[in-house]
């Protein structure tokens, strides 16, 4: 299933302040079906993100259990970061909203989110590491971890079996070992990997410990120098010499799901849901599908991940606190953040709610990467570094067509500095 979140990987690059205000049911509690009675509460859910039989089994249990209505409004990943800095800086914002784990951190500078401390300590002690970093901003919590999507290894199992292989690889040189047999032994593209895949990329170097900029005084700065960033650049560019792929295009161009379908590729490092756009490119492709976890250099510890995903926050302006917080209590619950991942293909927040994805080989892919992922910077300057011509994208096309990764760090980084200071 795919998920239109992706899209809106990204930080908002004009936010406006907006100061906290005093809350209507401050000292309410919910104790019951009358606590709440007469009020409603406004939810803003991203296209694609709600299935439909979590989205009414949620609002029964929260209408039933504080009397209170719930109103959910769909909005579309295209243009809601202007949109929803305009609602969160009017009187009747959104209660409730869905925020892409990347844009948590400038709504939560600029004082737009309630912080939600309480919360951690009642449901979420158990919430995935990896997962909440998204949500604690200068050590405070400022949202909840909702949902994560991860990359797989897509595998084209009549390809792998054509070229003798047997097992899926679980270390990053078994997986190099088998490109390169499918390469010998067929006349299929071993791998398809573009040279500006840059999320990918950020997953390796998440997977090095590396961070992609610095703090140099009171500014953050390009830290692409750093040998653990050409590490994982290096390893990027193993995989990407495999590939026929332009080195100055990423997977969107052309969509890798499109090219992978036509049954000529090995494998590809993809969502699971470009699955989809495989098997409608050509549907004979369906019963050759197959997926595993990246695997990492070691067989204990699976290659770094970027988490695409979204929390859920409370706008800090809204007058029913007490009552958004109970809804959160309700839809991120062990029985309905279960239903939600089961029905969404989705990782839930918790570890231990993995067994509800049973049955779908695809989520169950990405659950062992997930501990060990991360996001880019959670600096609200970070969004500006994404605007296309994006200088992480040159960088990596400078390494594979030869620059030393030095040489290619010094090349954007006047480019990154400059994106890093813009005024936000």
């Amino acid at each position: 299933m795919k998920r239109k979140l992706i899209a809106a990987i990204g930080v908002a690059g004009m936010l406006v302040s907006v100061a906290a205000c005093g809350s209507d049911d401050d000292d309410k509690k919910a104790g019951g079906a009358d606590s709440f009675k007469g009020e409603t509460l406004t939810l803003w859910a991203m296209d694609g993100s709600t299935p439909d039989k979590w989205q009414k089994d949620v609002t029964a249990a929260f209408e039933k259990k504080t009397g209170a209505k719930l109103k959910f409004e769909v909005q579309q990943w295209n243009g809601i970061q202007q949109k929803l800095t305009t609602a969160l800086s009017e009187e009747n914002p959104p209660d409730v909203f869905e925020i892409g784990n990347t844009q948590t951190a400038a709504y939560a500078k600029t004082g737009g989110l309630a912080e939600l401390g309480d919360l951690k300590e009642s449901i979420g002690a158990d919430w995935t590491e990896s997962m909440n970093k998204a949500s604690v901003i200068d050590g405070k919590q400022y949202a909840a971890p909702w949902f994560v999507l991860n990359r797989v290894v897509i595998y084209n199992k009549k390809i792998w079996a054509d070229a003798g292989i047997k097992d899926t690889p679980k270390t990053r040189d078994e997986f190099l070992k088998d490109l390169k047999q499918i390469g010998a032994k067929t006349d299929a593209e071993p791998l398809y990997m573009p040279g500006q895949f840059w999320y990918h990329f950020v997953g390796l170097t998440i997977g090095e410990g590396a961070e992609l900029v610095k703090k140099d005084g009171d500014k953050y700065v390009s830290n692409l120098d750093d040998p653990k960033v050409a590490k994982a650049m290096k390893t990027y560019q193993e995989f990407q010499k495999l590939s026929k792929a332009p080195k100055n295009k990423d997977e969107a161009t052309p969509q890798q799901g499109e090219v992978f379908g036509k049954g000529k590729t090995g494998a590809m490092i993809a969502m699971p849901w470009e699955a989809a756009l495989a098997i409608k490119t050509d549907k004979k492709i369906e019963k050759d599908i197959g997926y595993f976890t990246i695997p990492g250099a070691t067989a204990d510890k699976p290659e770094g991940v970027f988490l695409g995903g979204s929390n859920l926050a409370i706008a800090a302006t809204s007058k029913k606190q007490e009552l958004a917080k109970e809804f959160l209590k309700i839809a991120l619950s062990d029985k309905f953040e279960g239903e939600f991942a089961k029905e969404g293909g989705v990782i839930p927040n918790k570890q231990s709610l993995e067994s509800s994805l049973a049955g779908n080989p695809a989520a169950k892919a990405m659950t062992p990467a997930t501990p060990g992922g991360g996001i880019t910077p959670l600096i609200p300057e970070w969004g500006a570094v994404e605007n296309p011509p994006n200088p992480i994208k040159n960088y990596m096309t400078a390494v594979l067509n030869g620059k030393s990764p030095d040489a290619a760090a010094k090349q954007v980084e006047g480019e990154l500095n400059k994106r890093l200071a813009q005024k936000q």
